[in-house]
């Protein structure tokens, strides 16, 4: 059990770090969440910092998610009472809420796109091709990342079923069971997003804004 336990508090640790806010601070001397949107996310980077310094922040989120899932999770010592899928499974999720909600910035993080991303490469490789390949026809079609992100993640679960029991490609019960609730908690984050595209005053990705 303490392996289990040390697990997810690495992995939530790992997911913790303030990415953008490091970014911002080192970049410009600014916090990143004062800026923009006021998300600590690589989309509000692009927007205040440039594409390069977003490209970065969005990449190391990903490897993120991907180090917790893959690496953290298989440093368990002694008896385990879940397989390693499972551990993958908790170890990948406590990055998620890391990058959330991460205990270096006043629980104000991003909203778990890129690490949850990450997450999937370790898990399910082939799931994200198809997510990826959403997130981009909808943000070609709109140029709005909170859109693209939140149609992403309603896509997950819908690949997985058809997956599952359809096409009979196989999916572990956990993996499944994480696709909606990884969606679930990306609409959750998006939230605020989701009222301004009802209202109509979402931001559509362009021009950059300076700090």
């Amino acid at each position: 059990m303490l392996s289990i336990i040390l697990v997810i508090a690495l992995s939530y640790l790992v997911g913790s770090i303030p990415t953008s806010i490091i970014t911002g601070k080192i970049l410009k001397g600014i916090d990143i969440r004062q800026h923009g949107s006021g998300n600590a996310g690589a989309t509000n980077v692009f927007r205040v910092l440039g594409w390069k310094p977003g490209v970065f922040v969005m990449l190391f989120d990903i490897f993120k998610g991907f180090a917790a899932t893959w690496w953290i999770a298989r440093i368990a010592v002694g008896p385990v009472p879940v397989n390693t899928g499972i551990m993958m499974l908790i170890a990948g999720c406590a990055a998620i809420f890391g990058h959330i909600w991460t205990v270096f910035a006043g629980f104000k993080g991003g909203k778990g796109v890129g690490t949850a991303a990450g997450m999937i490469i370790a898990l399910y490789p082939l799931t994200l091709l198809i997510y990826l390949g959403v997130f981009i026809i909808v943000f070609l079609a709109t140029r709005i990342v909170s859109l693209s992100s939140i149609t992403a993640a309603i896509s997950l679960p819908i690949v997985l079923t058809i997956f599952r029991y359809v096409v009979k490609i196989p999916v572990s019960l956990p993996v499944y069971i994480f696709g909606f609730f990884a969606s679930a908690l990306i609409i959750y984050t998006h939230r605020s997003n989701i009222k301004r595209l009802i209202n109509g005053t979402e931001n559509r990705f362009g021009k950059k804004k300076t700090a």
